[in-house]
């Protein structure tokens, strides 16, 4: 397989938007007067609303901030891997994890042109079976 240093299990912290100017700018503008850095982000649009999903590196200080800003939020357990970045990497990923029965609920990743790495983070119905299968799968 294609895996590298980083394969975890991380927080990431869910918050919903609104659909308008400034309302990401001020979510992240929140964390980064705390001095939290913004790992991954995915913020897709679904009606007007925007269900935003970040990876920080401050975890617990991301929470604080976020009370005291009085931003509501909730959290959830997700994967975290680097993989080499060329075609087939994540196919490969999704393979093992499919046959052991783990279903990928989502991911997200990205990668700059040329770079050898791209980070994954991947929702899945069991990240305690799905570390323990691509653990066993390292190379």
């Amino acid at each position: 397989m294609t895996l590298s240093l980083l394969l975890a299990k991380v927080t990431q912290i869910t918050i919903l938007l609104n659909n308008r100017p400034r309302a990401l700018a001020k979510f992240c503008s929140t964390l980064g007067r705390a001095q939290v850095n913004i790992l991954a982000l995915f913020a897709p649009e679904v009606r007007g609303k925007g269900k935003v999903r970040v990876w920080v590196d401050r975890p617990d200080e991301a929470k604080d901030v976020l009370k005291l800003a009085k931003i509501q939020f909730s959290e959830e357990e997700v994967i975290a891997m680097e993989l080499r970045n060329r075609a087939g990497s994540f196919g490969e990923v999704a393979e093992k994890l499919g046959r052991a029965g783990i279903n990928i609920k989502y991911a997200y990743s990205a990668t700059a042109e040329g770079s050898v790495k791209a980070v994954v983070i991947m929702a899945v119905s069991d990240p305690a079976k799905a570390l323990r299968i691509l653990r066993r799968n390292i190379a």
